[in-house]
């Protein structure tokens, strides 16, 4: 059975890493009477002003701050989110970067961990639960967040760039799987978008977009169904060049470009 190309405007979505700029711009983009909002964050009091700007336009909104690492409880909490209200929508935003540091000591093994916990694991076992779940109703979608660092490993940030290939990997898998049950899987994968995390990744950041922009690049794209969300346009292209040329032409563009950590 082919992927349907739409999906019906969704009613109940959750949101991880909803106090993000991407996952708040995204909550608001949602927000409107009849939509059920389950907003998860790190910061409570990010995650309360969204809910208040969400509330104020007429979304009824849940807010939630438990912690995604610990695995059993967060399998409870998905079924019984799920059975109080059926999810049209998941939209995996939570995550985090780390970098080799200014002085090019390398990446933390502790900060390692913790990247790879929150941006493979949890994202991954959060996504094949809900999975479970849409798949037993067929229907559903879900959104993971990759970016288009997935494409070609940038070399001040190695464990962030493979823990998005993984992502981006694992969704593509996930949405084939998912096709003939009615449940869509769209890979997001964003250049830069204006943010604290944005902004302490070191390198230039072209094309940089505001949040909002990218809430509303993304929302388009998933009414459509589609496989990937990818943009900008000209960075994205660049992206996907780096993963194809000869390892000796992309590294040297990037070194040219200043993503050589030097």
């Amino acid at each position: 059975m082919p992927v349907r190309n739409t999906v019906k405007a969704p009613q109940v979505i959750l949101i991880t890493g909803a106090t993000g700029a991407i996952g708040g711009a995204l909550a608001n983009y949602y927000a409107e009477p009849g939509v059920m909002l389950h907003l998860h964050g790190r910061n409570p009091a990010g995650l309360e002003r969204v809910a208040q700007q969400c509330r104020a336009a007429g979304a009824e909104v849940m807010t939630y701050r438990n912690d995604l690492s610990e695995t059993r409880s967060l399998q409870a909490w998905l079924e019984q989110l799920d059975n109080t209200s059926p999810l049209d929508l998941f939209i995996a935003c939570a995550g985090m970067n780390i970098n080799i540091g200014d002085d090019l000591s390398g990446e933390k093994p502790a900060e390692m961990e913790a990247l790879l916990d929150l941006n493979v694991k949890v994202t991954l076992l959060m996504a094949g639960q809900v999975a479970t779940l849409m798949r037993q109703r067929g229907a559903g979608q879900i959104a993971l967040m990759s970016s288009l660092a997935a494409y070609h490993g940038l070399p001040v940030t190695p464990s962030y760039c493979a823990s998005k290939a993984a992502v981006k990997a694992y969704g593509e898998a996930l949405r084939g799987g998912l096709a003939p049950f009615g449940v869509g899987v769209t890979v997001i994968m964003p250049g830069y978008v204006a943010s604290e995390m944005c902004y302490e990744m070191p390198g230039p950041k072209p094309f940089l977009l505001q949040p909002e922009q990218a809430a509303e690049i993304i929302a388009r794209g998933l009414i459509r169904n589609k496989a990937r969300i990818t943009f900008p346009f000209p960075l994205n292209i660049g992206c996907w060049f780096l993963s194809v040329l000869p390892y000796a032409v992309s590294g040297r563009i990037l070194a040219l470009l200043d993503y050589h950590g030097k």
